[in-house]
């Protein structure tokens, strides 16, 4: 019987040990807000997002600053420095440190997950590298989904990234497009558009979405349609009830809180 029981023992305390491995690697930061406390872990694998995000923490940046943007079903989005003194008719969202940081877009190993922790960043229009705000954030509230809604998902994901590495071909072929475009050699304008359409199908398979994603989107949640897009460094692992109130607080133009929301202040664990 103690034989059976010590066995039972050492089971659980290697599925306890199992369990703790697979909670992602990396620094904790406490965020108190006048809403409550959130706890953050950052993801060692996007070390530019986690040691910027460390060094403002440290000094003191996000003492103060508002959630700016908040939309229920979505996310919650702060980091602006201009909203710490921000009266309520100031438009805010354009803030930041002065400068950005490169993406570190480790899809599908860290994707938009209920609680998933990403940095906010311009539109593809005018940041087609998709570098990252250097100090705005947002944490990942969201929906559940269906299978075939994450399916239907899956497809459009694979066309939007299929035709944004074509156009990206495009330009690397540009001058011979335009050559042959010039001397109407329209069999060979096909034939390299077959060539680049080959090119691309191979960079951008057709893949399964991973159990564990797909299992996670129709459980607890998320924003699959902003995968692969935006940079995933982190996320909450306890405080969602006060992500929660954030969410759910009124808000008025531009999607800013009609009382202000603020981070009181951030520390890192020891």
């Amino acid at each position: 019987m103690k034989k059976i029981i010590l066995t039972l023992i050492l089971f659980i305390s290697m599925a306890t040990a199992q369990g703790a491995s697979e909670l992602p690697a990396g620094p904790v930061v406490d965020v108190k807000t006048t809403a409550g406390d959130i706890k953050i872990k950052l993801y060692d694998d996007t070390p530019k997002h986690r040691d910027n995000f460390l060094k403002l923490v440290k000094d003191g940046f996000y003492n103060g600053v508002l959630f700016h943007r908040v939309i229920k079903d979505f996310m919650v989005q702060t980091g602006d420095p201009q909203s710490v003194n921000a009266d309520s008719t100031a438009m805010l969202g354009s803030g930041g440190p002065g400068y950005q940081i490169d993406a570190e877009i480790n899809y599908p190993l860290h994707y938009h997950k209920y609680g998933a922790l990403a940095a906010a960043r311009t539109g593809d229009n005018v940041n087609p590298e998709r570098k990252s705000s250097g100090s705005q954030f947002y944490i990942v509230t969201g929906n559940k989904y269906s299978d075939a809604q994450l399916d239907a998902m899956a497809e459009r994901g694979v066309a939007a990234r299929r035709q944004a590495y074509f156009q990206g071909l495009c330009k690397e072929y540009e001058s011979q497009i335009r050559s042959l475009m010039d001397a109407k050699n329209e069999a060979a304008l096909e034939q390299l558009r077959l060539e680049l359409i080959e090119k691309t199908e191979k960079a951008v398979p057709v893949e399964p979405m991973p159990s564990q994603m797909r299992e996670d989107y129709k459980s607890i949640g998320g924003t699959p349609h902003l995968d692969g897009t935006y940079t995933v460094f982190g996320e909450v692992i306890s405080g969602m009830d006060t992500v929660e109130k954030i969410q759910n607080a009124e808000t008025g133009r531009a999607d800013r809180p009609k009382e202000d929301i603020r981070i009181l202040s951030m520390s890192v664990e020891k």
